[in-house]
């Protein structure tokens, strides 16, 4: 195989370049869209403290873990485990990222269309003087009848094709500076709005005040699944923003910029979101649905809610991109630096493959709604059906992300050596490093065995 020239790979061109982009990748709909069905399904406060619990003690280890192996090698998850560990198996957790952005940005890309219909219903007002049970019913119809799930998943999977086509510094750093911070200013307004409704309050205290009679094992559960979600590792799309990162800026303190980032969008999420939820009566356990089902409910009712409703789809709109653009460019850096490609062609294929692969999750519940394998929640013992969305979701986010963030730190901790980590975090020499005992405790010890105990409680191994 010939060498890959990494001399034109392209890097980011400033520091609030890197922190936007990686903050892009981590910030999407697993804040917005994820994060606020699933902490309403999880009881709320409680879930919130095991969450950020998890985003300090892991997230951010593993989310500096990658930027090191990513930056070592400059080169795609595949590449760069071949090069740091040559002639052992290590590229395997490489392929693994591949296939969960693949697959993540697959049934992503569909999520995204929802966001482009649900703006186009706001803008021309189809939320008005409807009940909850209409509003259901326009869901349900839209997403089980139409064409229109594919034909938005295809527009949204263009806007991500002509992003990461221009590159890094053109096409993902120039966007994404842009886009972060008005994504940021939006969900501000929003949440002010929220806040200053009549019976905010109830929604205020079911995010912040733990309730732990609620914590359980599947609580736990889904806080470190969201975890890994909401920061993006284990998919290989921070690998490979760590690759572009330029050799004198400090990954340290982009790791734990870009998680606070992550984690304080995802909070203010909830601060826009369960006020309201609560100040019309709403269920905060209305799952998946919740922003596109009641959501618009209380956007009908609220003072200015028209207005309201088009910002919070073009803020759901925005965190879909930021993110989808990431996963894409795991893919297109392989396909580049693997397959001798050019950035055009790779784009272009990548982009085409997972666009056919996210409309069969766009048509999950309509055409290919016979697609559907039956699995025994390991928690509960439910038996659950899931259709081609929910496998692709199950499989990523379950298997595939703890697996991945399990081995990475593995092979940090236990392969790549303290010195080497050493070396990347100080700039060869030009910083101090004063936490490495403790950064080496974590990848070590603490990340692997809470990744492998919720792991191995996944595919049954282990119950808890």
């Amino acid at each position: 195989m010939a060498k890959v020239d990494l001399s034109n790979r392209g890097n980011f061109g400033s520091k609030f370049g890197i922190i936007a982009a990686a903050a892009g990748s981590a910030i999407g709909l697993g804040n917005i869209w994820r994060f606020p069905y699933v902490l309403g399904e999880s009881g709320g406060g409680a879930f919130l403290l095991v969450y950020l619990f998890f985003i300090f003690s892991i997230g951010i280890p593993v989310m500096l873990s990658e930027f090191i192996i990513g930056r070592s090698a400059q080169m795609n998850p595949f590449g760069a485990f071949k090069k740091l560990a040559p002639k052992q198996p290590w590229f395997i957790v490489g392929i693994m990222g591949i296939f969960a952005a693949f697959m993540i940005l697959a049934f992503y890309g569909a999520v995204g269309g929802w966001t482009l219909e649900y703006l186009y219903k706001s803008v021309s007002n189809q939320f008005s003087n409807k009940t909850p049970e209409q509003l259901n019913v326009l869901f349900n119809n839209f997403r089980e009848g139409s064409i229109n799930t594919v034909i938005w998943q295809v527009i949204f999977m263009a806007l991500t094709f002509f992003i990461v086509i221009a590159g890094i510094e053109k096409g993902i750093e120039k966007y994404t500076k842009i886009l972060m911070p008005v994504l940021l200013f939006i969900l501000i307004i929003i949440s002010v709005r929220s806040i200053t409704l009549p019976g905010a309050k109830e929604g205020l205290v079911f995010l912040f005040k733990p309730d732990f009679s609620k914590l359980n094992a599947k609580v736990i559960f889904a806080a470190l699944g969201q975890a890994f979600f909401s920061l993006s590792i284990g998919m290989g799309a921070l690998i490979t923003y760590g690759s572009y990162i330029n050799k004198k800026d400090n990954l340290t303190s982009s790791a734990v910029i870009v998680s606070l980032s992550d984690t304080f969008i995802a909070v203010l999420a909830g601060v826009a979101i369960f006020p309201a939820v609560f100040a019309f009566g709403i269920e905060p356990q209305a799952g998946e649905g919740l922003v596109f089902q009641a959501l618009p409910n209380i956007f009908q009712q609220m003072p200015g809610g028209y207005f309201i409703s088009i910002l919070f789809f073009i803020l759901l709109i925005l965190a879909a991109l930021t993110s989808s653009i990431s996963l894409l460019e795991v893919v297109v850096a392989t396909f580049v630096e693997e397959l001798k490609m050019s950035r055009k062609k790779a784009s272009i294929i990548a982009a085409s493959l997972i666009t056919l692969l996210g409309a069969i999750c766009a048509l999950s519940w309509s055409t290919f709604k016979w697609l559907t394998i039956d699995h025994i929640d390991k928690a509960t013992g439910e038996k659950i059906s899931y259709n081609f969305f929910m496998m692709l979701d199950f499989l990523s986010l379950k298997i595939i992300l703890p697996l991945g963030g399990l081995l990475i730190v593995v092979f940090l901790g236990w392969f790549f050596g303290k010195k080497k980590i050493r070396e990347e975090l100080s700039n060869q020499g030009l910083l101090k490093v004063k936490y490495i005992k403790l950064l080496m405790f974590l990848v070590k010890f603490v990340a692997p065995i809470a990744i492998a105990i919720v792991f191995l409680h996944e595919i049954g191994l282990v119950k808890l």
